[in-house]
């Protein structure tokens, strides 16, 4: 049996700078988060298929445009992270400090239509005791706010620190800007699969 030297080199050389984006560090608190996200929506799961009913009930007292609004922040807040990572690749550092701060923005909007839909929900007189929808509802959606929070801090202070000099060279800043870029990615990420369980789904 011969083998085609061709062959042989496509195999062995297919994508040879390929890796993983940013720190190791990082994606294994981002699978750890996912993990976490994951136990949460599958007792949501769960709960649902053994009460449809209060759920159905409890999602059409929600406000499916403050949703929507909410993804979109959130997905503009991606393209400016991932758009600062790009360019600082090509040797423009304060291109992410302006990307991140934008994303961090858009973080710190989606905070605000967060609590602002809270104070309707609780002046309507719905809260975590209210029935098993709400609970999983308030407790999921303020979790995950949580991690919104932590994903703007880190952004900030990336930005910062690119801002300063501290990281000293390209590699250092494209490390720490992948890193900070892929953990905000996550938070969107759970919160593509959030939107439709809590907002669209009867």
């Amino acid at each position: 049996m011969t083998f085609s030297s061709d062959a042989v080199l496509t195999e062995t050389t297919v994508n040879p700078h390929r890796r993983l984006p940013g720190d190791l560090a990082m994606w294994c608190f981002i699978l750890a988060e996912l993990l976490a996200f994951l136990l949460l929506l599958g007792s949501m799961a769960f709960a649902r298929g053994h009460w449809a009913e209060i759920f159905s009930a409890g999602i059409a007292t929600l406000h499916p445009e403050a949703g929507l609004a909410n993804t979109l922040i959130l997905l503009t807040g991606s393209y400016f992270a991932a758009n600062g990572v790009k360019r600082a690749a090509t040797g423009r550092p304060q291109a992410l400090v302006n990307g991140f701060v934008l994303a961090a923005l858009c973080g710190l909007a989606y905070v605000g239509i967060k609590i602002t839909e809270y104070g309707i929900l609780f002046g309507d007189g719905y809260n975590l005791r209210t029935n098993t929808f709400y609970f999983f509802y308030f407790f999921t959606t303020f979790f995950h706010m949580a991690h919104v929070l932590i994903g703007m801090a880190i952004l900030l202070v990336v930005a910062q620190r690119c801002r300063s000099g501290h990281y000293g060279d390209e590699e250092k800043v494209r490390m720490a800007g992948e890193s900070a870029a892929s953990y905000w990615h996550m938070v969107d990420l759970v919160w593509l699969v959030l939107f439709p369980l809590l907002y669209v789904l009867p």
